[in-house]
């Protein structure tokens, strides 16, 4: 190497634990400060729980267009102040994300044209009709 090239170094500020302890970390990969790690041994709260148990048992529907398309549009009436937000269970208005997910139903429209069967379009085309007349009504 010349005295023109400068060199780089390399320090590896990982840090290591012992066989008898586990270093905890968070989803980028660094280590995950000490009271996260207190909060992730905690049990969880009965409410937490009944949940997670709620959600094991409860079978999931199948995956389809159709499946993705009703959560998309499910996620639009939530916005729409039509159903309550399942974590709150209170209802509220939020226009600006109604009108995104109805261009996200719009867009899967336009770019699924001639590949969906007869039922999927029809689905798709009165479902965007609702959301957009509700949306409409909303915004006057």
């Amino acid at each position: 190497m010349s005295d023109d090239e400068k060199g780089f170094v390399i320090k590896d500020k990982r840090t290591f634990a012992t066989e008898d302890e586990e270093v905890e970390r968070d989803e980028s990969g660094t280590e995950a400060p000490p009271e996260s790690k207190e909060r992730a041994e905690a049990e969880p709260g009965p409410e937490t729980q009944a949940k997670a148990d709620t959600a094991e048992t409860t079978p999931l529907p199948e995956i389809n267009f159709a499946t993705f398309v009703f959560s998309l549009s499910s996620s639009a009436l939530l916005h729409l102040g039509e159903m309550p937000d399942p974590m709150t269970n209170k209802t509220a208005i939020n226009l600006p994300l109604a009108k995104q997910t109805i261009d996200i139903l719009a867009m899967l429209e336009k770019k699924t044209s001639g590949n969906l069967d007869e039922d999927e379009e029809n689905l798709l085309k009165n479902l965007l009709y609702e959301l957009r007349i509700k949306y409409v009504a909303l915004s006057k």
